[in-house]
């Protein structure tokens, strides 16, 4: 009996020195230690091998921080400039050009026949220029087969020039028959107008040929007017 109580002391003592030399071995291993938590950088702030050394947008430090879009302080919008520009000067009006004399180079004729009074002509001369020009007189006629120009009715006379602005148009009557004279009237189917200049001379470098309306008869107390200013007073006499 002894000798078993001293084996069984022996036996245990032999375990606790196992026991205790596993535990010594097992803090060497790191199978049982406990590790002490693990840092990203050391001391030197140098990142742990491993590790990426840029830090996670989620980690951003309190220094690094911006402040959100919408707590900025807001700059007032500026208000829109209202530059008013300078009001516009007034263009000068062109300086009018001076009249020249109306001839058949810067005018348009032509002869019509009218109902009243009859056997009447009317000369209508259009200014197609581009300035006015005067009509000076009366326009010199002359018929197919005239040895002189158309009588002038004298008491036609206006009291003033006709001025004729450019588009604008004059008048003349053409009494084609006077007081019988027994004379038979002649037969005509052209018509040449000359222009007169201030001096009442004819301005033969522009002269215009017509065509008469038909075959048109005429005697030697047909006469012709001044030019008017309107049409009415052309046919009046």
């Amino acid at each position: 009996m002894r000798s078993n109580r001293i084996r069984t002391t022996v036996l245990t003592a032999t375990a606790l020195l196992a026991a205790l030399s596993l535990t010594a071995c097992g803090g060497n291993d790191g199978t049982d230690a406990k590790k002490p938590a693990e840092s990203v950088q050391d001391s030197a702030g140098s990142p742990k091998p491993g590790t990426s050394a840029t830090p996670d947008k989620d980690s951003t430090s309190p220094t690094d921080t911006e402040p959100a879009a919408d707590s900025k302080p807001k700059t007032p919008a500026a208000a829109p400039k209202t530059n008013t520009p300078p009001a516009a000067q007034p263009k000068p009006k062109p300086k009018p050009k001076s009249p020249v004399t109306c001839t058949g180079a810067n005018t348009k004729v032509t002869v019509t026949k009218v109902s009243r009074p009859i056997n009447h002509l009317l000369l209508t001369v259009t200014n197609t220029g581009d300035r006015p020009c005067y009509a000076y007189h009366a326009p010199m006629l002359r018929f197919d087969g005239a040895q002189a120009v158309f009588r002038v009715l004298q008491d036609s006379k206006p009291q003033a020039v006709v001025t004729l602005a450019p588009g604008t148009s004059a008048y003349a009557g053409i009494g084609l028959t006077g007081e019988p004279n027994g004379n038979k009237p002649y037969p005509s189917k052209h018509l040449g107008v000359t222009f007169a200049d201030r001096n009442d001379g004819p301005v033969n470098s522009a002269s215009v040929e017509l065509t008469l309306p038909g075959v048109t008869y005429w005697d030697d107390n047909g006469f012709v007017t001044y030019w008017q200013s309107e049409m009415a007073d052309a046919l009046t006499y």
